[in-house]
């Protein structure tokens, strides 16, 4: 379902219809039309960014070319061709279990402009994009967040963490394995397209990962016009003694004072091996002349953490990054794969609609999820909330610790029994904005 072309999907009509109820306007945006740049201006506006230059604006069409732009207008305004409200969206996939994916529509630019709040536009932008993955059939939707509080009245929650790492060098000896591959430097020409090779093997095996695209790795790789860091960008690779590339680092330095520790800063390490991830951190901790290691969206509790002699010299500040929001129980729960049997009947509720009921949730020794509806009058296991079944879907959050939270409800022992049967073969992580 990520084939669907998300620019073929009609405007939903019920948030069209309350936004001409408080007199606007909700219309898509055609990338290539007279619209774009008024959209591109209102969402820097809400995110507090300076207005694009020409050639930044045709960089971004790139990308925004390929998905659903759709806006509010206050037609009454000062100005009525700039919308007070904005969103984009597209059918990507989720990788729910190593090597397994599932359709996720993906949610981005959500901004309402400060002059217009209150008036029920994003109600009805957030509604309206559920209402289209739904009809299209996608069973999961998923945005990452600048804020904790907004979209959880949707039915989003966190489903992966990450963590922003900081290393003091002077505390962090190597104590990790030695790889016996190489590194090397790479040059930015071309940059890109190595770090998108890297990324897709990594996001293929990791749960919580989606695919990049090419206007995040021109970001990463320092060639998207107006980054003023551009010129600093450095890459290096790691290859396996087969020659094969299986990790790469990009990263920038920033002066200091001290000319003997400057900042290193990580902009990506995507890493497909162990090896690769030790070799590259190892590279980065070791660096001439650095005194500290900044890297964002690592892993929760991220390895290095047991390959330097001072642990406190690591320094992870764990935040919530994706967020999830279920539209259709059996097949989110068939998504991915489990760790243990189990058969538990659970009640979702959602004030929306969308993944309210009851379902049977019978788990194989082989790992799959067979999901059927529990029949009028029969008893539950489980209780739980549609925000708490999009936490617990990857394994990120335990059903036992929500249960402390009361967003889910049942006897200790189906919940334990969850909690098994949910564990993920590997920490779910985002390790990208989308």
């Amino acid at each position: 379902m990520a084939s669907i072309d998300p620019l073929t999907l009609p405007l939903d009509q019920t948030s069209a219809a309350d936004l001409a109820a408080s007199g606007l306007d909700y219309a898509r945006v055609d990338a290539d039309g007279d619209a774009y740049r008024p959209f591109q201006r209102a969402v820097a506006r809400g995110f507090l960014g300076g207005e694009s230059t020409d050639d930044e604006a045709e960089n971004a069409r790139l990308t925004l070319r390929t998905r659903r732009l759709t806006a509010v207008y206050d037609r009454d305004g000062v100005e009525p061709g700039v919308p007070v409200g904005t969103v984009d969206s597209w059918a990507t996939e989720l990788t729910t279990s190593p090597g397994r994916q599932t359709d996720l529509w993906a949610i981005s630019a959500v901004t309402v402009a400060p002059t217009h709040r209150r008036r029920g536009i994003a109600r009805a932008m957030l509604g309206g994009e559920l209402r289209t993955a739904a009809a299209a059939g996608f069973a999961l939707a998923g945005l990452t967040v600048t804020e904790a509080t907004i979209y959880g009245r949707w039915g989003f929650s966190p489903a992966t963490w990450a963590s922003d790492v900081e290393v003091d060098t002077t505390r962090a000896r190597w104590t990790g394995p030695t790889p016996t591959g190489r590194l090397d430097f790479v040059p930015r020409d071309g940059l890109a397209d190595r770090v998108s090779a890297v990324h897709e093997r990594v996001r293929r095996q990791r749960p919580g990962s989606v695919p990049g695209w090419d206007g995040r790795w021109r970001g990463i790789a320092g060639v998207a016009p107006g980054d003023k860091e551009g010129e600093k960008v450095r890459a290096v690779a790691y290859r396996d003694t087969d020659g094969v590339e299986r990790g790469i680092v990009v990263y920038t330095i920033a002066d200091r004072d001290d000319f003997a520790a400057h900042d290193l800063s990580v902009r990506a390490l995507f890493a497909e091996s162990p090896d690769a991830y030790a070799a590259l951190w190892r590279f980065v901790l070791e660096h001439d002349l650095v005194g500290t290691v900044k890297a964002w969206l690592q892993a929760p509790v991220p390895p290095v953490q047991w390959m330097v002699t001072d642990r406190r010299a690591v320094t992870a500040t764990l935040t919530d990054h994706q967020w999830l929001r279920v539209l259709d129980v059996p097949h989110a729960l068939a998504s991915r794969a489990y760790a243990a049997p189990l058969r538990v009947a659970v009640r979702v509720t959602d004030p929306l609609g969308f993944a309210d009921g009851a379902w049977r949730l019978v788990i194989g020794d082989d790992g799959e999820a067979v999901v059927e509806p529990v029949s009028d009058g029969d008893s539950v296991d489980v209780e739980m909330t549609v925000n708490a079944l999009g936490s617990i879907l990857l394994g990120g959050a335990r059903a036992t610790e929500l249960a402390a939270a009361g967003i889910v409800s049942g006897h200790t022992g189906v919940l334990a029994a969850i909690d098994r049967s949910f564990a993920p073969s590997m920490t779910p992580l985002l390790d990208i904005w989308y």
